[in-house]
């Protein structure tokens, strides 16, 4: 008798949105449909949001908050703590729903580049794992950064996010380093926003008092 393979994550992803309820949804559902034991899988599917153009009231917060608790979790080994406010908070399943979906074509195509238990060095040993779950953190607080009217603010910190999530689920190293990339870069990229947005203003400034 032949075992079933398991099911791949963009399926087990495609399993969580399917399931979504027709009219509303919390956070607090979202973590009973992928179990106490799904935690990266709630942070890649919480990331998807950020990964297109999209404007769902709330959802930002909720999902962005919702990620960071799951990487303090993680980091501190402990079990996960979300406020009652955030648990409960109802957002609209339909637009979700159409959102996630969206948001898989970046699954699709980070899963035909991942591959299982390369460079282990990076996710295997006690370092990597407490480096690796700051670096959920950081990304977390990067997704949040008040930046989302710029075009890229959401995308690069979100890709580092799922390449995290995905390289710790498949235990690959490059998908992780490769996140840990993408958090560097995102905060070039942000610095770089920072830094210009300061000159502008001096350059305004000058202009008035000049």
């Amino acid at each position: 008798m032949t075992t079933a393979a398991p099911a791949s994550l963009g399926d087990q992803l495609q399993q969580a949105i399917d399931g979504l309820p027709p009219d509303q949804i919390s956070l607090d559902a979202l973590l009973d449909q992928v179990g106490p034991q799904g935690l990266l899988l709630l942070t890649a599917l919480l990331t998807l949001v950020f990964l297109i153009p999209v404007s769902i009231p709330g959802v930002s917060t909720v999902f962005g908050a919702g990620i960071l608790l799951v990487g303090v979790s993680r980091l501190l080994r402990r079990p996960l703590w979300l406020p009652t406010r955030l648990r409960q908070r109802q957002l609209p399943a339909d637009k979700l729903r159409n959102a996630l979906g969206r948001g898989m074509v970046w699954v699709a195509r980070l899963q035909k580049v991942s591959r299982p238990h390369r460079l282990p060095v990076l996710v295997d040993s006690r370092i990597a794992e407490t480096l690796n779950d700051a670096a959920l953190v950081l990304g977390a607080v990067l997704l949040m950064a008040p930046f989302g009217f710029v075009p890229f603010s959401n995308t690069i910190p979100g890709l580092a996010l799922l390449l995290l999530a995905i390289g710790l689920m498949q235990r690959d190293g490059v998908a992780v380093l490769l996140g840990h990339l993408l958090n560097g870069a995102s905060i070039v990229y942000f610095g770089m926003l920072i830094g210009g947005g300061g000159l502008a203003v001096r350059e305004v400034w000058d202009r008035i008092v000049g």
